[in-house]
């Protein structure tokens, strides 16, 4: 996932190493999640569950049945090194986890919620009566 312009400062001068380290050397290319390997199309049924050619089998979940196979679809699959904390400043190897796009957005979803909220709600005013100024 690219770096935004305004959140490059807090990323350091190594990053491209570290996100290599992480996604290549620790997690040998393959989401540390799902388990879905990098730069690969792989068939999923959207809910968690996806064929594994390698091991040909189906992963994340209960078998598959004839009605379930209506739903399938094909992702190329892009690890990215991502942030347990949201802190783009914490670089520690404990707080980087290597994540495929599903993993990523489902781990982010909450985070996402909270910004939607804040930003939502600083279009309307600066702050809440009772509660104080928003903060972003």
């Amino acid at each position: 996932m690219p770096i935004k312009p305004e959140n490059r400062g807090f990323y350091p001068i190594d990053w491209p190493q570290l996100s290599g380290v992480i996604r290549f050397k620790r997690a040998a290319g393959r989401c540390e999640g799902c388990g879905r390997p990098h730069k690969t199309l792989v068939c999923h049924l959207g809910d968690g569950r996806w064929w594994d050619a390698e091991a040909r089998e189906w992963r994340g979940g209960v078998q598959p049945t004839g009605r379930d196979m209506v739903q399938l679809r094909r992702t190329y699959v892009v690890l990215s090194t991502c942030h347990r904390n949201h802190d783009e400043s914490d670089c520690a190897p404990r707080n980087l986890v290597a994540w495929c796009q599903s993993c990523h957005i489902r781990y982010d979803a909450p985070e996402h919620a909270r910004r939607r909220r804040v930003t939502f709600l600083l279009r309307k005013a600066l702050g809440d009566l009772f509660l104080g100024p928003y903060r972003a």
